[in-house]
């Protein structure tokens, strides 16, 4: 068995078996690949099936040495451990070579956050005189509305927009499907930028479904979603380092400081598991502070 029929192999498995969007087969890819050229050298070479613990431990050492973060070694680990499970479940293996393999500790920190103020700054800097404006600031507010992920609202879709109900069905990883409520100012961007100006875009054939749409009439990319979120922050004088994502964040903390229950965040997110949304419980501690204040009946 060689590398490359393998890794072929295992891409067929995670869309097919696994159901995964193309960025999480492209990232589990690009790890295995690491691992690959790792066992191939110019003075030997391990096909995957020769690959035993010591190999893995050696590599995963040798990633370390790298500098990377313990969330992308586990990221890598995760990949490892995904690929050998395949290879043992079509028979390409005896045994699973990382299956004592360790993942390293993680500490779980806060994501950096915007304040209420920060976003409606944000907001405000767009220039609606320009066509693109209505689409921006309509993303803006669905993205901090919704705490979509920067893949959801590119492949948001008209379709999946009940504005009557103020909802939205979102397609998140590995294609679940959830329906996240819309808040009055998203769903009054929203009608403005479809009502009132997309409809003059001409549309090319197979994108009319999708909601956010450049000049061309194609959809746009999570790249000109970071470019547009970037510039806006440089214009307002944020030092932060801002990304879509930070809205998701902005999103969810807002909630839980506001006393959202944690399963209905953890819903609207789409977390698999409740352990990944109990990260906005680490709230900061002058909040914190002032809530046992405010709240506690001995203070």
């Amino acid at each position: 068995m060689d590398w490359r029929s393998a890794i072929k192999g295992f891409q067929a498995y995670l869309k097919l078996e696994k159901s995964l969007s193309a960025n999480s087969i492209e990232a589990y890819t690009r790890d295995i690949e690491k691992l690959y050229r790792f066992a191939e050298t110019p003075s030997s070479k391990i096909n995957p099936e020769q690959i035993i613990l010591a190999n893995l431990r050696e590599f995963i050492t040798a990633v370390n040495e790298l500098g990377m973060i313990p969330s992308s070694q586990a990221r890598i680990l995760s990949g490892i451990k995904a690929f050998y499970k395949y290879l043992l479940m079509e028979d390409m293996i005896k045994s699973d070579p990382s299956e004592l393999l360790e993942s390293p500790k993680i500490t779980r920190k806060l994501p950096d956050t915007l304040s209420y103020d920060d976003i409606n700054k944000m907001i405000d800097a767009i220039d609606l005189s320009r066509p693109e404006g209505a689409r921006n600031k309509a993303i803006l507010e669905t993205l901090y509305g919704c705490g979509l992920r920067v893949s959801e609202l590119t492949e948001l879709k008209l379709s999946n927009l009940y504005l009557d109900i103020e909802f939205i069905k979102v397609f998140g990883k590995g294609s679940k499907e959830r329906l996240v409520p819309l808040g009055g100012s998203a769903i009054k961007a929203l009608k403005i930028w479809i009502e009132q100006v997309r409809v003059h875009i001409p549309i090319k054939k197979g994108e009319e479904d999708y909601v956010f749409l450049n000049r061309r009439g194609t959809r746009l990319s999570r790249v000109y979603i970071f470019m547009v979120i970037k510039q806006l922050a440089e214009l307002v004088g944020l030092k932060k380092t801002i990304s879509p994502h930070t809205f998701r964040h902005s999103f969810a903390t807002h909630l839980v400081e506001g006393g959202a229950d944690l399963r209905a965040v953890q819903e609207m997110l789409g977390h698999e598991s409740i352990t990944t949304t109990e990260i906005y419980t680490h709230l900061d501690r002058e909040y914190l502070k002032g809530t046992i204040i405010q709240f506690h009946p001995r203070n």
